[in-house]
């Protein structure tokens, strides 16, 4: 019986290694570049195209303890991003191209990856194992086919920040510094006072953006929304988001600024840099013209405007189970963003899960399914079982851990983190014991 895996992006990649890993004939399906997403830039699997950040590594975030997790269970993406990683304080983040070049190096030279650059827009559920992983932008063919398979039409949109060439930074209007100065100094801060914030600001909220077909305010992503929509919602709302000063002392002034913009690395030369939480959608002229409003930014070379997209996922709590298969469909997995997951790590981690599960489907043994109280298993739960429908997307957090008693929040959501290892060590000590696998 052949595997399946549609789609080379972050979730997809990790299936098929993982599957060739552990021995298995793979064919992993990729449309890129015959036909276009209009977001990705290249053909290379595992391309991250929102932002180059895969989040805290501190295990007092529920995103770092996702990553001790996912290196635990052996997701094979995870340990990559670690050999790629560029300075950013206390985040893992990493050069985009030399992170998707080694993915796409493994998986091309691979002898039991069978490559096949083409669109898939239906699926055999009777003679062939399907893991679905096209993510936020599956085809309108696919999409169109997973609706007539499961009678749901759910998306939302999000967005993508610009990109400029370092090398235009006016340096003597901007500063490195982390927030409380916390790290080694790995982002590049753009500071503006009040009269330069409140020129931004006008020109930001008047400013064009592009048309999207069923744009809707209320299908926003929390984590993705346009900076330009963030500003409609108030004068102080942007100061009090992606361009909080607090924290960020102006060495020239001695104080924090009115309102800071923050620049992160895109690669580990630092040529590129990455406006943090600037994800837009407006029209490209006016991201040149407004952006560079910001003084630091007045002569910035964009070599990357920011783009919005519309995002699909499926209803899963209607549609997946635990071991993220359809219901339905025994022979249908799904794993990445269009389960209702949001985050690369969180893609990296259900793809590891989603192919432990296929080989243990195919050899007719008992599916792994963590524990709820760990981050990775609450992540599952909460889109297959527990999570309201219709699902909105969700990341790693706290609240999707059983409540535990403690003083304060600081104080329970430690007791989680300390919980959810012992958690999952024992049962992966366990399983060991019992399935001689992982």
């Amino acid at each position: 019986m052949k595997i399946r895996v549609i789609g080379g992006g972050i979730a997809g990649s990790e299936v098929a290694l993982s599957l060739a890993g552990s021995g298995l004939s793979v064919e992993l399906y990729e449309m890129r570049p015959s036909v276009s997403t209009g977001v990705h830039n290249s053909g290379d699997f595992a391309e991250l195209v929102c932002s180059n950040s895969l989040k805290s590594e501190s295990l007092e975030n529920a995103s770092g303890l996702l990553k001790e997790e996912g290196l635990k269970l052996g997701t094979h993406l995870l340990k990559i991003a670690l050999k790629h990683r560029v300075p950013a304080g206390k985040a893992l983040a990493v050069d985009r191209r030399a992170f998707s070049e080694e993915v796409t190096r493994l998986i091309e030279s691979h002898p039991l990856i069978s490559l096949k650059r083409e669109e898939v827009y239906e699926l055999d559920t009777e003679n062939h194992i399907n893991v679905v992983c096209t993510g936020p932008l599956t085809s309108e063919r696919l999409e169109s086919f997973l609706r007539g398979m499961f009678g749901e039409d759910l998306f939302f949109f999000d967005a993508v920040a610009p990109i400029v060439d370092a090398e235009s930074i006016l340096t003597e209007k901007a500063f490195v510094a982390d927030r409380y100065s916390n790290g080694d100094g790995d982002y590049i801060n753009c500071p503006l006072t009040q009269e330069e914030y409140s020129v931004f600001w006008r020109e930001l909220v008047e400013a064009e953006v592009i048309e999207v077909e069923n744009f809707s305010d209320r299908l926003l992503f929390e984590r993705c929304q346009p900076v330009e929509e963030i500003a409609r919602s108030g004068f102080d709302a942007l100061r009090f988001g992606p361009m909080k000063p607090v924290g960020l002392i102006d060495p020239a002034t001695g104080r924090e600024a009115y309102a800071t913009v923050q620049l992160r690395k895109e690669n580990s030369q630092g040529t590129l840099l990455g406006l943090v939480g600037f994800q837009t959608r407006l029209k490209w002229g006016e991201q040149a013209r407004v952006f560079s409003l910001i003084p630091a930014l007045k002569e910035a070379d964009f070599v990357r405007y920011g783009v919005m997209h519309r995002n699909t996922y499926l209803n899963s709590p209607l549609i997946i189970d635990p071991q993220l298969s359809a219901r339905d469909y025994r022979r249908l997995f799904f794993a990445g963003q269009i389960t209702g997951l949001e985050g690369y790590v969180e893609a990296m981690v259900s793809g590891r899960i989603a192919a432990i599960n296929v080989k243990r489907f195919l050899e007719d043994r008992e599916s792994l399914v963590l524990p709820p109280t760990t981050m990775t298993g609450g992540l599952i739960e909460h889109i297959t079982v527990a999570g309201r429908t219709p699902l909105k997307p969700v990341y790693a957090n706290f609240g999707l851990l059983p409540g535990v008693k403690g003083r304060g929040k600081v104080d329970r959501n430690r007791k989680k983190v300390s919980r959810a290892r012992e958690d999952l060590d024992l049962f992966l000590e366990r399983w060991r014991l019992d399935h001689n696998d992982l």
